[in-house]
């Protein structure tokens, strides 16, 4: 009877002949060479586990209840030579593991260049690394070529090859940009960008998808990768020229709404812009760029006259975005510098007032120098009371 029962389980090994182990298989290099770390890791720690199992299966079977003939030895405490091999042998592996590990860990980082095609090609000179800007939208994936002035939806495609640079972010909720056959998933992240550096080296169709939950269309956040070659490659981009449409700042708020299950679409022409604004999520008409945001902060900010330089959301999704100050959501306006280092604040009627030029240094305080070294005659209150030339 126990022989019927494993034949019985015999049709669901054979189901598993059908999976496509593609991140065993991959087709690009630096996959590849994250499989070769996964294996190796692998192997290095199965030589002290599976010794270990069987040991332990020995062990209970030669000193089992019913077994008088095992040695019995209940003085025994100490051998030399089992300590060695039960502290010498992990040691030797952890430290082969963390060799690997490390070498393996900053030669795949993803924001390194590449140095190789394959691993009997290196990169040269002439493999220009071709640039894609890759945004994580609800719940879509929008991938822009601004060598060629196209953006696509929910379809990517690179030549075989060729050195890939993805600049990756992402427009509401963190997401993970993730080709299995090509590398390992990135986080795509609002208002940071990330980078992966990888080459597909097999013609062919893969398949991509987002490895983070985002929401409710999360499920059918995929999209095609297609390797082409060179020719395959420029009739491809040739397509997406021809269909004619053009994808500006509005109508990018327009395909930012959240939708599910979104059919390929292609654009022909972008704003040259438009990536960066949506990096610095800035899009919106008037909206301040996180970026212009930064440069005034870094240069003594606004203080609480900033509070009242806001506009109404145009559009808030499900909820907020933005800081909010009040009852309705709010982002700060980007019309807070002007040509002629001018400043613009909004009043309560929304409309502009313009003031005088602001003194954007550091505040030092009245007749203080600037903040450095600390001078001997000047530190005597850490160690006594301030003399009278001191106050």
């Amino acid at each position: 009877m126990r022989y019927w029962k494993l034949l019985a389980l015999l049709p669901l090994g054979l189901t598993l002949g059908g999976c496509n182990l593609v991140v065993l298989a991959p087709s690009g290099d630096v996959a590849a060479q994250q499989r070769d770390l996964v294996i190796i890791a692998t192997v290095l720690m199965l030589l002290i586990v599976v010794p270990v199992m069987a040991a332990t299966a020995v062990v209970a079977w030669r000193y089992r209840q019913s077994n008088d003939a095992a040695t019995y030895t209940p003085d025994w405490d100490h051998s030399t030579q089992l300590e060695l091999l039960i502290w010498a042998a992990p040691l030797l592996i952890i430290i082969c593991l963390g060799a690997v590990t490390w070498m393996g860990t900053h030669l795949l980082d993803p924001y390194r260049t590449l140095g190789r095609i394959a691993a009997d090609r290196p990169v040269t000179a002439q493999d220009k690394p071709l640039e894609v800007n890759v945004v994580a939208l609800d719940w879509k994936w929008l991938f822009i070529y601004p060598e060629y002035g196209i953006a696509t939806v929910n379809e990517l495609a690179a030549p075989v090859n060729r050195p890939l640079d993805f600049k990756i972010t992402a427009s509401s909720v963190m997401n993970s940009f993730y080709i299995p056959a090509l590398a390992g998933q990135i986080y795509a992240m609002p208002g940071m960008q990330s980078r992966l550096h990888a080459v597909i080296n097999k013609p062919g169709l893969y398949r991509g998808f987002s490895a983070n939950y985002s929401g409710a269309g999360f499920s059918g956040m995929r999209f095609a990768f297609h390797g082409l070659s060179d020719a395959e490659f420029a009739g491809w981009i040739e397509k997406a020229k021809a269909s004619g449409s053009r994808l500006g700042k509005p109508d990018y708020l327009t395909l930012e709404r959240p939708s599910a299950n979104e059919p390929v679409r292609y654009y022909a022409s972008i704003d040259s812009d438009l990536f960066r604004a949506i990096l610095n999520m800035c899009v919106e008409t008037g909206k301040m760029c996180m970026s212009e945001m930064m440069a005034i902060d870094a240069r003594g900010g606004m203080g609480m006259a900033g509070v009242r330089n806001t506009l109404p959301l145009a559009y808030d999704k499900f909820a907020a975005r933005g800081a909010v100050f009040g009852v309705e959501p709010s982002f700060v306006t980007g019309g807070v510098c002007l040509p002629g280092d001018q400043n613009v604040r909004m009043s309560d009627d929304s409309s502009p007032t313009i003031l005088a030029p602001r003194d954007w240094t550091p505040l030092q305080g009245r007749g203080l120098e600037r903040p450095g070294p600390m001078r001997p005659s000047k530190a005597s209150f850490i160690t006594g009371p301030a003399s009278k030339s001191d106050s």
